[in-house]
């Protein structure tokens, strides 16, 4: 198991200088994954719900501040060496398929092979339409068939196949990932659809734990919901040892633990014990790898935040395992 970090390109994070101090510290510090977040405009008025907070508001939405994905990933790879590179996650629909396979695979090149993409379809109906890729209603078919875009584009030097407007197979895609025969894919989301698109054609699922109306935060309700991904995995003639798992751990709670609406400690919440232990909790139940996100609107306050997660549960869990 592995632990990685994820935070907005905004407030603290949406300046060159703050992107730099925070992936090049965890670098340092030997996280194997900086993720990056996917939005691109917001509407000045929505009637979407973000799914991750308890009132629905998306941190980004009074301002409506936000880099680039593909970008930031970009800068990223540039200014590192060994961490991974997350979209956490990449919304397909935002970008036409062969466009966004192009740009995940310079990502990929530029870095050395070192992309995984986070995928997932969206929440956010009026930024979706606006960007005009695909209607907000045709996501979920749309994105799988992106997916498989993705990879003929990736894998083939003839692809078979017909993306939105174009035969694959009368096309040259170069050059190939480094990775071969492409990135890595970890679907992300919580419910029913993202468990079956991960077991059917997922390299990983990467739920969030703190997801109020899809709860997945507890071992037994993530154990099952782990269970019906390879569930389907094995009804697609798959091996579900093959698919990797992750998990999101967002507004981590480090000292001060919260409580859900029946006064159990919400995990990843608490003392760096609580923390310890919620994490080789998850590794036993399967989690290969612990995404913990890191906001603050104070780039320091951020920084010193991530060196006491690393030094007080990040290296007594990674010694543990090593024992």
């Amino acid at each position: 198991m592995d632990f990685g970090i994820t935070f907005g390109p905004r407030g603290a994070t949406g300046t060159p200088e703050g992107l730099a101090a925070r992936a090049l510290q965890a670098e340092r510090l030997g996280f194997a994954h900086v993720g990056i977040p996917d939005h691109v405009v917001f509407p000045r008025e929505t009637n979407s719900t973000y799914p991750y907070s308890a009132d629905g508001a998306h941190p980004s939405k009074r301002s409506g501040y936000c880099l680039d994905q593909m970008t930031v990933l970009s800068y990223i790879a540039a200014i590192t060496k060994n961490v991974r590179l997350l979209s956490s996650v990449m919304v397909v629909p935002h970008r036409p398929a062969i466009l966004a396979a192009k740009m995940l695979t310079s990502i990929d090149v530029l870095s050395g092979g070192r992309l995984t993409v986070g995928a997932g379809v969206g929440w956010l109906a009026e930024e979706i339409n606006a960007l005009g890729a695909m209607p907000y209603e045709k996501r979920g078919a749309a994105t799988d068939a992106f997916i498989a875009t993705f990879r003929a584009l990736w894998a083939d030097d003839a692809p078979a196949g017909k993306s939105t407007n174009a035969e694959l197979e009368k096309l040259v895609f170069e050059p190939k990932p480094v990775q071969r025969p492409g990135p890595p894919i970890w679907i992300g989301g919580e419910g029913q659809a993202a468990r079956r698109r991960a077991g059917r054609i997922g390299d990983g699922w990467y739920p969030t734990v703190r997801n109020p109306r899809e709860r997945i935060d507890r071992p037994d309700v993530f154990a099952a919901a782990l269970a019906e991904v390879h569930a389907h995995a094995r009804a697609a003639g798959r091996d579900p040892a093959k698919i990797d798992v992750a998990i999101y751990a967002n507004s981590l709670g480090f000292n001060a633990p919260r409580r859900d609406p029946e006064g159990r400690r919400l995990c990843f919440t608490g003392s760096a014990a609580d923390l310890i232990e919620d994490a080789h909790t998850f590794a036993k139940l399967g989690a290969r790898h612990i995404l913990i996100g890191f906001e603050s609107t104070d780039l320091q306050q951020s920084l010193d935040q991530v060196e006491q997660f690393a030094e007080a549960v990040m290296k007594p869990v990674l010694a543990a395992q090593n024992v």
